[in-house]
Parts: C-alpha cells; structure tokens; sequence
C-alpha cells in the first residue's frame, strides 16, 4: 500500500527530538512501530526502510537518536569522519537517555489516532538493534526485530556499560534477531551469548542468520545484500503479521 510521510517533533528532557514518521495512506488504526536508524541517522537507506515497512501496514515513527548530541535534521555519511562522529555520538549518550527516547515515542504511538494501542512492537538496525532490545524493555511492547544488533553482547552502546542482558528477562513480548555470519560486529561467540541469555530467561524468540555482512540492508554501501535483505523483508512481514493478527 501507498505510505504518507511526515517529520515531527516531540520534546524529550527539553530537547527536540525529530521523528520520521510513514503511515498507510489509507483510513483506520494499525500497529505502531517504533523504529531505530543505525549510528548514520535518518538519511535515505533508512527512511526508505521506514517506508518500506509502512508499506505492510504500520505506523512507523524514527527518532533520531542523537538529537542531545547533534543539530537538529543532521544525517550522517557513512564514511570513515562519519563513523567517528557516529560512534562519538553514542559515546556520550546515557543508558537512561536512550531509555527516555523510547518512552517518548512509544507515549506518542500509543496515543496516536491511526495506531491501535495495544499493538506496539520495536525494530531497529545496528546500534538501533540494540536499542529496539531495550524499548522491549517496555511492558507495552508485544515484540521487537533486532536486525543485526551490536553492543548486546558485551554491553557497548553509549556512555556507560549497557545492562542489556542482565535486564533480559524484562522483555515480556516476542524477539526476532537478525544476524550476517560474516559480520565482525556479532562475532559467533556473541551470538550464543545473547542466545543462552534469552533461553535461560524464557523469552520467546526466533534467530535467523544469513551469509552476509554488517549492515547488509543498507542500499547505498559495498556490503549490501539484495537477496537477503529481500528474505529478511519477508521474514519481518511474517513476524509481525503473526503477532499482531
């Protein structure tokens, strides 16, 4: 289906926080996704992810995630200088920073007029993965894909060690994980590690693994993978279409 698109702001500890939104161009209520960039920000691999999943039937609202950090509207090259400035970024972001983001924008979803409010789920990529995990953390979440998720393993994410996996068992919906073999960021070992801790716990999940790389759905870098990202889109459809059906 045709999506709208929109930028909007909410205000999070007296900062503006700019949010992408895409919707179904059509009347009624649907899931509300909330949606994690990578450390690059809202350029256009990522809207065009967040356009795509509207496309199947979801509110899906994009926060940038460093909006204490940077200038508001700022979109990240994908190059050596952006990585760092990417990475400094999260460096000096707080754990209960982030934690307040995803509570801003899944308040927002669920008080939305084209979202149903009992169905909210999360969804990010990269450093966004790893968020999406945690805004699960919230008992209003039915589930969560974490698509390629770094720092889960061994709690890098932003100025302090992240809990992540001590605070595991919190998450009370289902978990989708997506990982690329080839990817140096989630090295094996660190798969299993997040794997035993969800099976200790008893969180309901599924893991996928493909031959690719980091970051294998972005459109614009050598290391995309249009065959997987193709099976992953379908996979994600599925999944959430299970859950909130």
């Amino acid at each position: 289906m045709q999506v709208k698109r929109q930028n909007i702001s909410l205000l999070v500890d007296d900062n503006a926080m700019r949010v992408y939104l895409a919707r179904p161009d059509q009347e009624g209520t649907f899931p509300g996704i909330l949606f994690y960039s990578d450390i690059y920000q809202l350029g256009g691999p990522i809207t065009r992810l967040v356009d795509h999943l509207a496309g199947y039937g979801f509110v899906v609202a994009a926060p940038e995630i460093y909006h204490r950090q940077l200038p508001l509207g700022t979109i990240i090259e994908p190059t050596d200088l952006g990585r760092i400035q990417g990475n400094e970024a999260a460096r000096k972001t707080s754990m209960a920073e982030f934690d307040s983001d995803a509570c801003a924008v899944i308040d927002f979803l669920r008080n939305y007029e084209a979202v149903s409010p009992q169905q909210i789920g999360t969804m990010g990529f990269c450093i966004g993965g790893h968020l999406a995990c945690r805004a699960a953390f919230n008992p209003l979440v039915k589930t969560s894909v974490c698509v390629y998720p770094t720092g889960i393993h061994n709690g890098k994410l932003g100025r302090e060690k992240a809990d992540t996996l001590a605070r595991i068992g919190e998450i009370q919906g289902e978990v989708l994980l997506i990982f690329g073999t080839l990817d140096p960021h989630i090295p094996e070992d660190g798969r299993v590690i997040i794997r035993q801790n969800l099976e200790e716990q008893g969180i309901r999940h599924k893991i996928l693994e493909y031959k690719a790389n980091h970051t294998f759905m972005r459109d614009d870098g050598y290391r995309f993978d249009p065959m997987a990202t193709d099976q992953v889109w379908q996979e994600i459809s599925l999944f959430f279409q299970s859950i909130f059906s």
